[in-house]
């Protein structure tokens, strides 16, 4: 990606490939105003208001569709830039004739992924979250995702950070000025005042950071790993929740030997079930990379479908109740058709279970009803704006780092210091600081047109 953006101008297809009923072709740059006179003949048109437009090949003279135009004019547009939308038919013909003729315009060069919003956020438009915020939007599948990025594009989550970068940065002049003004005639207390506002900012950081990852778990997918011994029938129960056959079932004991995954909306919460190896000793190699694999990914999981096979009730196996987690895991015992008693084998568990049989579908909607509102309790959002990416949670903890070592420092000079390395660790998530290194890392992740 280009670290001018001043010199030329962009253009792409944001509307995305394939055949279409309307096709939106968006461009941006100075020299965006010439393209739209070279291409329709017409001056730029009065901000915000629709025209209609033959688009014209200026080298041929042909005209190769009509359509709409819309002017929008920096600074007050997406981009902060002049920018124009041209809507055409969507057909592949007249995409391509678009393309060709844009290409060719003079400081036109087709956008690089999130071009258009890297060039918002270097013209102020946006900063880094709600950038990111607009890309968690563009790739949201379910209401739980689309309700979060809309919250953090809004500006919320730069709002909680920026009031808590504005403190330290008020904490940090009040300290300073006492250690560079200490012979003048400063408010008393300012020590203590300061002290203050850094346990309570400490406070809150650290609150924020306690969320049982939710907002990560909404944006990425909440991860639910299927367990058990061979052959209980969770290959089935996968099939059976995912509607459809994901994963191969078969009456021969271990079967499944690798992580398949199905994904979900549940109750508008995206979700990953993914079926694992049959927990067991096994002297094949392959089937003891599967199990190895089966156990790493219950450790990750947000929780656990824990399913006992009925057949041996009330024995289990010892391998698999090692995993529960009993504060969170659902455990099942498949089979109850074949008649035995739930409450013989409940000593053995850490929890309650629940008898269900896949094969009659005895309490299988009741399991997914229970499944939703465990993730519904977890994952619901709370009225704070949520904590949605890796680096957002890494520049915190590197600013409470620096705020506990200000608490601890016994010379003044480090102290400072401290807090102005906590300063431009929340100064990163939203961009108010050098970012360079990531920048390119968290516009990449758009598609072309955005």
């Amino acid at each position: 990606m280009t670290d001018s953006f001043t010199a030329e101008s962009i253009f792409a297809l944001s509307s995305g490939g394939g055949k279409a009923g309307i096709a939106v072709f968006r461009l941006s740059g100075p020299a965006t105003a010439r393209a739209v006179t070279s291409l329709t003949g017409i001056a730029v048109p009065e901000p915000r208001h629709a025209v209609r437009v033959k688009i014209t090949d200026p080298a041929l003279g042909e005209e190769i569709d009509d359509g709409l135009l819309l002017w929008f004019a920096g600074p007050a547009s997406f981009t902060g830039e002049d920018v124009a939308e041209i809507h055409l038919h969507g057909s592949p013909a007249v995409i391509a004739a678009m393309t060709k003729i844009l290409s060719a315009q003079n400081d036109f060069r087709s956008a690089e992924p999130g071009e258009f919003t890297r060039r918002a956020f270097d013209n102020g438009k946006l900063d880094l979250t709600q950038s990111e915020g607009l890309a968690d939007l563009i790739d949201s599948e379910t209401d739980a995702q689309r309700r979060q990025a809309r919250r953090q594009m809004s500006g919320e989550l730069a709002e909680l950070y920026e009031g808590w970068r504005d403190r330290l940065v008020h904490a940090a002049a009040l300290f300073e000025a006492e250690i560079d003004f200490s012979d003048e005639d400063l408010p008393p207390g300012l020590r203590a005042q300061v002290d203050e506002e850094i346990a309570a900012i400490v406070s809150e950081i650290e609150t924020h950071l306690d969320d049982n990852r939710r907002g990560q778990a909404i944006r990425d997918g909440v991860q639910v790993a299927i367990i058990g011994p061979p052959n209980a029938g969770k290959s089935s129960l996968l099939n059976w929740l995912a509607r459809r056959d994901v994963a191969i079932v078969s009456e021969t004991a271990g079967t499944t030997r690798d992580i398949i995954e199905a994904h979900l909306d549940l109750g508008g919460f995206p979700v990953t079930l993914a079926d694992t190896a049959g927990i067991r000793e096994s002297g094949d190699a392959v089937e003891a990379e599967g199990v190895r694999r089966a156990e790493d990914r219950a450790e990750l999981a947000d929780f656990k479908v824990v399913v006992f096979d009925g057949a041996s009730w009330p024995e289990v196996d010892e391998s698999t109740v090692r995993l529960i987690d009993p504060a969170q895991d659902i455990i099942l015992v498949n089979k109850s058709d074949l008649g035995w008693k739930l409450e013989d084998g409940l000593s053995h568990l850490p929890c309650p279970a629940i008898q269900v049989s896949v094969h009659t579908g005895e309490n299988l909607a009741t399991i997914l009803d229970f499944i939703e509102a465990r993730i519904r309790d977890a994952y619901t959002p709370a009225s704070a704006p949520s904590l949605t990416r890796q680096r957002h949670r890494d520049a915190l903890a590197g600013c409470l780092v620096s705020l506990r070592r200000f608490q601890e420092a016994s010379a003044s000079e480090l102290a400072a210091e401290d807090l102005r390395l906590a300063v431009r660790a929340l100064g990163r998530i939203t961009g108010r600081v050098d970012v360079e290194d990531i920048l390119d890392v968290i516009f990449k992740e758009f598609c072309i047109g955005k």
